[in-house]
């Protein structure tokens, strides 16, 4: 990324000079969320049946489940155009993080934030592109009280990078 400056003298080309913040961090970690997602995810789709189970713990499964939806199968049997309006959201959403981070560059916790959420919202429409749902099965629950829904690991880096996000806000909220 470079930034104009101002020219030595009248005809002279402009100088440009390197900003002091490189996005290439912040790729390096989306990339590293979607290839988890995606590795993960290939891994339970060719090993598992679907709605196979595999208690690890008292409070754990692996479990094959497809999601159409959104978070918690939010219109999960809408008929199909779902899977395009969920897709077109998460490529605008990454549209408008590409924005954030490239003019808040330098604002680490910030762009760790945007990044993971970037690389979690590539590796859900890497499925819906792909599949038309996408691929879930971490299922986590309580005895008597129930299982939480099942989700990925894209999903952790949303999750994940909305509370960093809210904790960066508040940290600068808290210095003004």
């Amino acid at each position: 990324m470079a930034t104009k400056t101002k020219k030595a003298s009248p005809g002279a080309k402009p100088v440009y000079k390197p900003s002091s913040a490189s996005l290439l961090p912040w790729f390096g970690i989306a990339l590293v969320v979607i290839l988890l997602d995606q590795v993960t995810k290939l891994t339970v789709e060719r090993t598992f049946a679907y709605g196979e189970t595999v208690p690890l713990a008292s409070f754990f499964n692996l479990i094959k489940v497809y999601n159409p939806g959104a978070a918690f199968s939010f219109l999960g049997d809408a008929g199909g155009w779902q899977r395009y309006f969920f897709t077109g959201i998460a490529i605008a959403a990454v549209g408008f993080i590409l924005y954030l981070m490239k003019k808040h560059a330098s604002q680490r916790l910030f762009c760790f934030a945007l990044a993971l959420i970037m690389g979690g919202a590539i590796g859900n429409v890497i499925d819906r592109l792909a599949y038309g749902h996408v691929i879930d099965f971490l299922d986590f629950y309580w005895t008597g009280i129930g299982h939480f829904p099942a989700f990925n690991i894209a999903d952790i880096g949303i999750s994940v990078g909305a509370f960093l996000f809210i904790v960066d806000e508040l940290r600068r909220v808290n210095k003004s």
